[in-house]
């Protein structure tokens, strides 16, 4: 029995998708369907009962489920320690972000890292928050990256940094020329908005309420692109993170206005899931990510 079919099974069930585990491990669906049967053939049992609409293991698959989770930890956490012992920094790290986060807060860092440990392949992938939990969940990636982290009892949360909310608006709108504003001076603008389930939205829906301003978006996104895209052509106005607009202020495509008072602040976090073996490479990515690097990363950006 190859710990490859350990890592399959593991994946399969955490994911109760065949697909999904196939995609995970690089092999097609009947690939997996045959190592499943292998393994029940192997140790003489039946895993998945199959009398089931859903997928559920027997009382047998759960046990195999549990031993080899620890069989697989072991192992990565022995190939993780041999790669300390030899001082290498290889490999592979798998991050699933949101739109904003990907295109406008990572590029130094990565850009930094890839410098540091040519060695290691990063790859990024952008999902919706929700999709990003699930992808660290069900092991479909090394490190999630989201804006106003949700508490998990199966997750590791690691805050790195808090972006500053700015109102962003066309430059030939009546306010560009203003420094700052009051929120309550929003009251009666059109507001262009992400979409009702996205963090940031819940997040400046809730400002709006705690100053009894009833102002619903007249247009919703799900990215911060499309958003600024709108403001462009003047349909409305923005409340966005500083960093995703920085680029658009440099070339005068939009004005950042500061908010008054308390400011909006948007915290990012990292995520990985709890007893998760974290391989050097991905060990020094967090390090740099939550500025034990920072001298560098300053001179990155």
């Amino acid at each position: 029995m190859h710990i490859e079919n350990f890592k399959t099974f593991s994946d399969l069930v955490d994911t109760e998708s065949f697909s999904r585990s196939a995609k995970l491990n690089g092999v097609t669906q009947s690939a997996v369907s045959q190592q499943l049967r292998a393994m029940e053939k192997h140790f003489d049992i039946l895993i998945v009962d199959r009398s089931q609409k859903q997928f559920r293991l027997t009382r047998e698959g759960q046990k195999l489920y549990e031993a080899g989770k620890e069989i697989l930890y072991l192992y990565e956490k022995l190939n993780s320690e041999l790669q300390e012992m030899r001082k290498i920094i290889s490999g592979n790290v798998h991050i699933s972000t949101i739109y904003s986060i990907g295109l406008h807060e990572l590029p130094p860092y990565i850009k930094t890292f890839l410098q540091t440990f040519p060695a290691v392949n990063v790859r990024v992938e952008y999902r919706r928050a929700n999709n990003v939990y699930e992808d660290v969940l069900h092991n479909s990636t090394d490190l999630g990256i989201v804006a106003y982290p949700q508490n998990n009892k199966q997750l590791e949360i690691i805050p790195f940094a808090e972006d500053k909310m700015v109102l962003v608006v066309n430059p030939q709108h009546p306010m560009a020329e203003l420094k700052e504003i009051n929120l309550k001076d929003l009251a009666s603008e059109k507001i262009i908005g992400f979409e009702a389930d996205i963090p940031t939205r819940k997040a400046t829906d809730s400002a709006f309420r705690a100053l009894n301003i009833d102002n619903m978006p007249v247009m919703e996104f799900d990215n911060v692109e499309t958003v600024k895209r709108a403001v462009e052509i003047d349909a409305g106005v923005a409340i966005l993170p500083y960093a995703t607009v920085a680029n658009e202020k440099t070339q005068g495509l939009l004005r950042v206005i500061n908010i008054k008072g308390d400011p909006i602040k948007r915290p990012l976090a990292l995520l990985h899931r709890k007893g998760r073996v974290l391989t050097p490479a991905l060990s020094k990515f967090i390090d740099l990510m939550t500025g034990k690097d920072i001298v560098e990363i300053a001179a990155a950006i």
